[in-house]
């Protein structure tokens, strides 16, 4: 998934991120709502941790911006207000999750996987198969025949992204969009490189070339 995460707390920041990483997704984190607001504007991201209390406002301002919208991001409130009422109002104004400081890391990592599948179920196929490759979007893993394939986090990345829709084309851009954070430089054939390896695991057939399109999962159906 991308995932943003709006935090002012700079130690806290960087631990998240980097858990968060180890987890196969690509992370973005900024401390302001601003930055945040920015780079929704640019991105689309599936998930966001929001901590309330930030240098330029509360965090629920930015939670109700975006429940009004049509915008589908699962959002979990991490924050130091811990009482009742707190989160009685940040789960009524539109919060998925709602974690109190201080938090195990472990803990804010299962409760992104709990939510993501709460999201995932009535939009996408949990599991999908072409030919004798089997794509399991619940527990993140991708086996051919009676084999699980090991694929790196960010080989997993590119086939969640297009096991989403089926059949849908996406650009090399986007594949780029789900693979890096915005601080990260990308070489201009990554996407190619990792097609490449992914189609040694999963058979040349299983994803398809449109050229001057992008990519896209071929046929298939659910299981």
């Amino acid at each position: 998934m991308r995932i943003l995460i709006v935090e002012d707390e700079h130690d806290l920041g960087a631990a998240v991120q980097e858990r968060v990483r180890l987890d196969g997704h690509a992370v973005d984190w900024f401390t302001t709502l601003e930055d945040a607001r920015a780079a929704m504007a640019t991105v689309e991201y599936d998930f966001m941790l929001l901590d309330l209390g930030l240098p330029d406002g509360n965090g629920r301002d930015l939670l109700r911006e975006i429940r009004r919208t049509s915008s589908n991001i699962a959002i979990l409130i991490t924050t130091a207000e811990d009482q009742i009422s707190d989160r009685i109002a940040g789960l009524s104004e539109g919060a998925d999750d709602y974690i109190v400081k201080p938090y195990d890391l472990n803990e804010l990592v299962a409760r992104i996987a709990a939510v993501s599948r709460r999201y995932a179920a009535p939009r996408r196929r949990a599991r999908y198969r072409i030919g004798d490759i089997m794509i399991d979007r619940e527990n993140r893993a991708v086996s051919r025949g009676d084999q699980v394939l090991d694929l790196t986090a960010r080989e997993w990345a590119i086939m969640e992204l297009l096991s989403r829709h089926p059949g849908r084309i996406y650009s090399r851009q986007q594949i780029d969009t789900a693979l890096y954070t915005l601080d990260q430089d990308v070489d201009s054939n990554t996407v190619e490189v990792f097609i490449s390896r992914l189609r040694k695991k999963v058979g040349n057939m299983t994803i398809r070339t449109v050229r001057g399109r992008g990519y896209c999962l071929a046929d298939g159906e659910a299981a």
